[in-house]
């Protein structure tokens, strides 16, 4: 090629950046409903559709970032607490408010839950239809 090798990288990360734009307009969207759907909002079919193709974009991306970082965060939660304890005011809250926040939480993770196994199956589906 006469393009010199900084020209092929220019456009390479042009390229990366449109497409990472891009993602990050539609997870903006979907956000947004995500939001939307937690507050007991209906979607339409369409935005439905966005919401899960937007879903199975981000997963294609990360595909492990998910099942990894998770988990983990789960674990050292504590102990980052226990490094910086003033990272979170909430070591002073009352137990009630730690109980109630831990039940709002549980559910929001069961919505989320439920949420990536249609994801996922939704993702399946569109599989072995491109694969046919």
């Amino acid at each position: 090629g006469t393009r010199s090798l900084r020209q092929r990288v220019v456009e390479e990360l042009k390229h990366y950046y449109n497409g990472f734009h891009l993602l990050w307009i539609d997870t903006k969207v979907a956000a947004r409903m995500v939001w939307r759907l937690l507050h007991g909002q209906v979607l339409t079919r369409r935005e439905r559709r966005r919401l899960l193709r937007t879903c199975a974009d981000l997963f294609r991306l990360v595909p492990f970032l998910v099942f990894v970082i998770v988990p983990f965060m789960e674990f050292l939660l504590p102990v980052f607490l226990k490094l910086f304890p003033e990272m979170l005011p909430s070591t002073f809250e009352t137990e009630s408010k730690k109980e109630e926040k831990q039940k709002k939480r549980l559910n929001a993770k069961l919505e989320l839950a439920k949420f990536l196994q249609e994801t996922i199956a939704e993702m399946a589906k569109r599989n072995k239809v491109e694969s046919a």
